[in-house]
């Protein structure tokens, strides 16, 4: 029977370890992603009892969050992790406090809704707008994940383009509710409600575009946060 290697037995555990790592952050983005989606259905039928139970639902997220940041603590102190597994924890520790605060974002539009169903608002259509906002930025917020998960530095570009066109339809939907106000004042106090949605989208995208970020350095080592995104796309994939 051959000898066992220790290093061996070290290295495979190391390897679960980071595995769980990934897994870890995975769970707590389907979660996030979870949440924006109720949040954003609270606010189309003004459900107080969904956008409730997503508003409690945010110390799950807080919770996770927590609970990865300490594995993290973890094997920076038990291993000593060097070159790409030290970006791997490094791109953990920021994409999990991106995730925390979207869960903190999509708490808002559930108060938003809570607000607006309170006041015996209506949802109108035209609000239209802000739910095409909210199929991009979760769509953003989906690849971005996905992008994580397959190590994947193209479909992390994608999702930092993805950006301006969010940008677009965020200023597209705080023009059209200035207008609403302009012409009746009766619904400043909605439109304002809406406003508000309407920015935390917007940062949901920013968030989302920020893990995009964090997967182009795990993969490439490239710190790409300060740089336009042709310069970046040209620096790093030619």
């Amino acid at each position: 029977m051959a000898p066992v290697n220790p290093n061996q037995h070290i290295s495979h555990k190391f390897d679960e370890e980071m595995e769980n790592l990934r897994n870890q952050v995975l769970k707590m983005g389907g979660l996030v992603e979870q949440q924006i989606r109720r949040a954003i259905d609270a606010l189309r039928k003004l459900d107080m009892v969904e956008a409730e139970a997503v508003s409690g639902n945010d110390h799950y997220v807080n919770g996770l969050e927590v609970t990865i940041d300490e594995e993290c603590a973890r094997i920076l102190v038990r291993r000593q992790p060097a070159a790409s597994d030290l970006r791997m924890v490094v791109a953990v520790i920021k994409t999990i406090t991106d995730l925390e605060r979207i869960g903190d974002e999509a708490q808002r539009i559930a108060k938003m809704a809570i607000n607006i169903s309170g006041n015996d608002g209506v949802f109108h259509n035209r609000y239209l707008g802000l739910m095409h906002l909210s199929e991009h930025v979760i769509k953003m917020v989906h690849d971005a994940l996905d992008a994580f998960a397959r190590l994947d530095p193209d479909a992390a570009f994608a999702v930092i383009r993805d950006d301006e066109k969010a940008d677009i339809e965020y200023q597209s939907v705080m023009r059209q509710m200035l207008t609403y106000m302009m012409e009746d004042p009766r619904t400043i106090t909605e439109s304002l409600d809406i406003m508000q949605a309407a920015r935390a989208l917007e940062r949901i995208g920013d968030h989302a575009m920020n893990i995009g970020e964090y997967v182009i350095y795990l993969v490439l080592g490239k710190d790409i946060r300060h740089i336009s995104i042709e310069d970046a796309e040209r620096d790093v994939l030619t």
